[in-house]
């Protein structure tokens, strides 16, 4: 009974344990430095904010040992590239290439802050005119200015 148990204890603790998955490149720097690159380049599609070398989910861990069998297996870096592109899209990347699909990507930013930028003039010289418009007072603005300056006057 205890040897059963000490088995099923070690085949869950094998189970459980991390894959060493930075170990095989570990001693190729070249490589290493290839896949830090990469994995710089490539967003991830779990966190969306982080690239998959600074990604701790478990998809970022599976692209990465992707991308290292891919080294290993003598790819170039472009066609990794487009391995993840074809498979995931122009959104894995950080720096999406410019066409029609990603036209509002590069010229939204754009084409929001001229928006803007014209509202914001308008704005200004809508209170511009407000604040100089010096028109004298019609003669009914002037008797209810009069009857609310004596209200105030009288206790």
């Amino acid at each position: 009974m205890k040897r059963l148990f000490l088995a099923l204890c070690l085949a869950l603790v094998a189970h459980l344990a991390p894959a060493g998955d930075a170990a095989p490149l570990a001693a190729d720097p070249v490589a290493e430095k290839r896949l830090t690159k990469l994995s710089e380049e490539l967003r991830c599609l779990v966190c969306q904010n982080q690239s998959i070398a600074d990604s701790h989910a478990e998809l970022a861990d599976d692209l990465r040992r992707e991308i290292r069998g891919m080294i290993q297996a003598g790819k170039s870096d472009k066609e990794i590239i487009d391995f993840m592109v074809a498979r995931y899209g122009d959104f894995v990347l950080y720096n999406p290439p410019f066409k029609a699909a990603t036209l509002l990507l590069w010229v939204g930013p754009l084409l929001l802050m001229v928006v803007g930028l014209a509202m914001l003039g308008r704005h200004l010289k809508q209170r511009n005119r407000r604040v100089t418009d010096d028109a004298p007072l019609s003669d009914e603005e002037a008797r209810r200015a009069e009857a609310l300056l004596n209200e105030t006057k009288q206790p």
